[in-house]
């Protein structure tokens, strides 16, 4: 974000309530996070204890689609939603790289987010960071932030990125999705990573009933659930994938474990 920010909220910082951020922050190996997210990430990880692997995955499929967008597919524009604490290579890092040209909006509601990134992007005036709940879609695309940096009659990448498993059925995770794609210029893509049920894993389950308990988020959905949000646009090959498989740099040289299925995701395009 550039130094100036037109946000004058004063930034709470709560360390009794844990987060999806600073959970998701915790199995990153990560250090801002509080003992409640160490607790609920504790937890998860006794239910299955790949989860740090396959956080690791989703880390790396952001730096894989970030860097072909920007690089191949000319993508200028990413608004990255329910965005986390800042670790290492983060969006704007990989984008700018790519294209030094690009710019980056941040959206997440832990206003622990906000004060890290503030921090972080003091001097990058192709970022911003803000706090928005991503439930009410029209708060994020009417933000002024969001839109002093995205040109949204120009194609954006979407980033949905590990965050609509934290959105509970009744709150339309779908519904959201749509909302956004009805939002943004043909050739604008949208790239979504979700924890999936697997029919041969009770761990699975179990996690949700986890996280359900102390996070009061995490629902782990059905393939079919995750289609459905890419209901209306063109899936990039190699479609919807666990989370090693798309585009792979190195070999995977085991695709049937926990680690490699849990997380599933794609890329598609809207034209």
């Amino acid at each position: 974000m550039s130094a100036e920010s037109t946000e004058s909220e004063v930034v709470i910082l709560d360390d009794g309530v844990p987060t999806a951020a600073r959970v998701y922050d915790v199995m990153l190996d990560g250090k801002d996070h509080y003992e409640i997210d160490r607790q609920v990430a504790n937890a998860s990880l006794e239910v299955m204890p790949e989860l740090k692997e396959i956080a690791a995955h989703n880390r790396a499929i952001l730096h894989r689609v970030v860097t072909h967008l920007a690089a191949e597919e000319g993508v200028t524009q990413f608004l990255d939603l329910g965005s986390g604490l800042p670790t290492a290579r983060n969006t704007h890092e990989v984008a700018q790289e790519a294209n030094p040209d690009a710019k980056v909006v941040y959206v997440d509601i832990d206003p622990i987010v906000l004060a890290h990134g503030r921090a972080l992007l003091q001097d990058n005036d192709n970022t911003r960071v803000i706090t928005a709940d991503l439930r009410n879609p029209r708060e994020v695309l009417d933000h002024p932030e969001v839109n002093a940096m995205i040109d949204f009659s120009k194609p954006v990448c979407v980033m949905l990125v590990g965050i609509l498993h934290h959105l509970l059925d009744e709150e339309d995770p779908a519904g959201i999705v749509r909302t956004l794609r009805d939002a943004v210029a043909p050739g604008s893509y949208f790239f979504i990573t979700n924890f999936t049920r697997l029919s041969d894993s009770p761990e699975s389950a179990q996690l949700e009933e986890v996280l359900l308990s102390q996070l009061g988020t995490g629902r782990v959905r059905t393939p079919a659930e995750l289609a459905a949000y890419f209901e209306g646009m063109e899936l990039l090959p190699p479609g919807i994938v666990p989370l090693p498989l798309w585009r792979p740099d190195t070999i995977v040289t085991d695709a049937t474990t926990i680690g490699v299925r849990f997380m599933t995701g794609g890329v598609a395009r809207k034209n």
